[in-house]
Parts: structure tokens; sequence; C-alpha cells
């Protein structure tokens, strides 16, 4: 994708020259520090955690702990349609 990004001179220049002397383009350079950027501040953020919402029961009742799905589902809609 192309776009326009607006970057100091010096910044620009440092950029080129370090791009120069590593090898690669400017662009793959530029790339890389947003990567890198991106990379650290996800990891600032953590892992998505979903909250405990239990309610403290007892599970499923005796009858359906050892039933599948299709009995489970076919008890929640009791011949409503699946």
């Amino acid at each position: 994708m192309k776009t326009t990004v607006e970057i100091s001179d010096a910044l620009f220049d440092e950029a080129k020259r370090l791009a120069a002397r590593e090898g690669v383009t400017l662009r793959q350079l530029i790339e890389d520090g947003l990567r890198r950027v991106l990379g650290e501040r996800r990891a600032k953020r953590g892992r998505f955690r979903l909250r405990d919402a239990s309610f403290g029961g007892r599970g499923l009742s005796p009858e359906f702990r050892e039933a599948g799905w299709d009995k489970i589902r076919d008890e929640l809609y009791d011949g409503h349609g699946a």
C-alpha cells in the first residue's frame, strides 16, 4: 500500500544512511521499525483475559455430565428445531 508520511528531514536522512549501511531499502527499515514498535506496545497491553463469569454452580446436572452436545442441544430445543 502506498501512503505519504511526513517526517523530519533529519530523521529521514538518518534513516536513509542507516538503510544504505545495512544494505536494505528505506521501506524495509521503516516496516521493521513499525513492526518492532507495534510488537512492543502489544506486549505492554498483555494478552486478553476473559473475566471469570462463573456463578458457583455444580456444573451439569447428572443426566448431562456424560452427554454429548447433540443430547444437550436436543434437550434445550425440546423438539423446537435445531
